[in-house]
């Protein structure tokens, strides 16, 4: 049974169109509609729910040791307040998740996985523990929003005094209060914009929602659903587990290697990442030249040669135009390469172009 997040009760207050994702009953959108949600974002702001991420606490003396083993970026010189990014890799150097670690202090972490990989992810870490390490799964512990857009800061600096937020792209504060209610607050996002996520108690996570609304009502702030926060992240070139990457897939055709640091002495995966040698495929983006719209999962062709598949694809409100990413083959990746993609059974023209789409 899908559960509800604790902003549950707001979402329809506000007019939340609810569906299933992930396991739990979210807002695909509001009465405003995905387009205007996605513009709001990359032109004022926009709030989102995203209790439904999971959060898992990493902590002992062999802590940092063993993040190092089952991620595959590398946590040595992360400083207390860093966020970075990392990928579970399987042993045959497929993707499990991907995931933020927050530093808290040393010996010391918060993870970050997805929504609908959650439990998966926590029983990979667990059934790979070496080491003097706590392993807790504190998900239900908590509630998490995401502010997006340019105003998101001005927005946040009527509720906290601007030095008490983090000031550069991941880094997190951790105590911060919201009048009388204590967050974390992190400049992460996943709509290409700059932003905050902020986590607090689960049940204080309307109070927060309803401070945030208000403070930002002069200020173009809307709730947004789940259909912009996707279109955002495709526009933005961001990989969405279960599309870009799966267990399946070589994690290292998906243009990720600044968080695969094959340099580290021993990571899961890594063993087969060296036996892959060159790849024959990678990710790419198209635009679509054509009259039509990809979505995932349709074939791509040169001439009468199938060349790979797309793995996301839509309209992006922004850039006023489809767009998809696609996994093709290395030799037809350059940019400006002429495709053609099989959507229903018609082809349609695209191009390959660089990704991401949009960059603010």
């Amino acid at each position: 049974m899908d559960k509800k997040t604790p902003l549950y009760e707001t979402h329809i207050k506000y007019g939340g169109k609810m569906v299933p994702f992930g396991g739990y009953i979210l807002p695909v959108q509001y009465e405003t509609g995905v387009k205007k949600e996605h513009i709001a974002v990359r032109t004022t702001c926009g709030l989102f729910d995203v209790s439904h991420m999971g959060e898992i606490i990493i902590r002992g003396k062999d802590s940092l040791e063993f993040l190092n083993y089952v991620l595959s970026n590398d946590y040595t010189n992360m400083k207390d307040g860093q966020v970075r990014y990392g990928i579970i890799c399987n042993e045959n150097g497929g993707a499990v998740d991907d995931l933020l670690v927050y530093k808290k202090a040393n010996d010391d972490y918060l993870l970050v996985p997805n929504a609908s990989n959650k439990d998966k992810d926590f029983d990979w870490i667990v059934s790979h523990k070496r080491g003097e390490v706590e392993i807790k799964d504190v998900s239900a512990q908590y509630g998490q929003l995401a502010l997006q857009g340019p105003n998101a800061e001005k927005i946040l600096t009527k509720l906290i005094a601007k030095d008490q937020l983090p000031n550069k792209y991941y880094t997190a504060e951790f105590g911060c209060k919201l009048e009388d209610v204590v967050c974390m607050i992190s400049r992460t996002g996943y709509t290409g914009e700059d932003g905050f996520e902020i986590y607090m108690s689960a049940p204080l996570a309307p109070k927060v929602w309803e401070m945030i609304i208000e403070a930002g009502k002069d200020e173009g702030l809307i709730p947004c659903g789940l259909g912009a926060r996707d279109t955002l992240r495709l526009e933005a070139g961001m990989p969405l587990y279960g599309h870009e990457m799966n267990e399946e897939r070589p994690v290292r055709t998906v243009g990720l290697g600044f968080a695969i640091k094959m340099n580290k002495e021993d990571f899961i995966g890594k063993e087969a990442m060296l036996k892959q040698g060159d790849l024959k495929e990678k990710i790419v983006g198209l635009k679509i030249t054509g009259r039509g719209i990809a979505r995932e999962h349709c074939d791509v062709y040169k001439g009468d040669e199938k060349i790979g598949i797309t793995t996301s694809g839509t309209y992006l409100p922004y850039m006023e135009g489809a767009y998809a990413l696609a996994l093709v083959e290395v030799g037809l990746s350059d940019i400006g390469t002429e495709l053609e993609v099989d959507v229903r059974g018609r082809r349609i023209s695209a191009e390959v172009v660089n990704s991401p789409f949009y960059k603010r």
